[in-house]
């Protein structure tokens, strides 16, 4: 009986030692980033950004109008949206991806005042974070 207990004893140890380091890799080498290039980061900005707005009762007058920003560059995609909401809210949408560190970033502003300040994922995007 005395040897059972130090075998499940020394069982639940390994396995408490075993999703430590599994949690210590994951935070290591981070997620990666879900936009490899500043053209995908462009087509898909204006979708996540609409679902990210209606999930939070912000309607869109018309699709968003993105471009890419004349300061990204091979390691840091920017781009930028404009749109206004049904109600005649002006939107700015800025998506900015830094590769080195594999992170990305999304600010929703309406009216000038922030909806979404330094979001790490927009929309559907942030199923599963």
């Amino acid at each position: 009986m005395k040897n059972k207990k130090i075998l499940v004893a020394s069982i639940a140890a390994a396995i408490v030692a075993g999703l430590g380091v599994a949690v210590a890799v994951v935070l290591m080498r981070g997620e990666g980033v879900r936009y490899e290039t500043q053209t995908a980061l462009l087509k898909s900005l204006p979708a996540a950004a609409k679902a990210e707005l209606s999930s939070r009762g912000k309607r869109l007058a018309r699709p968003l109008i993105c471009q890419s920003m004349p300061e990204a560059t091979r390691d840091k995609f920017l781009v930028r949206c404009t749109g206004a909401t049904v109600d005649k809210q002006p939107v700015q949408v800025f998506g900015t991806t830094l590769t080195a560190r594999k992170a990305e970033y999304y600010t929703i502003l309406v009216a000038g005042e922030p909806l979404v300040k330094n979001a790490r994922c927009l929309g559907a995007d942030c199923k599963g974070d």
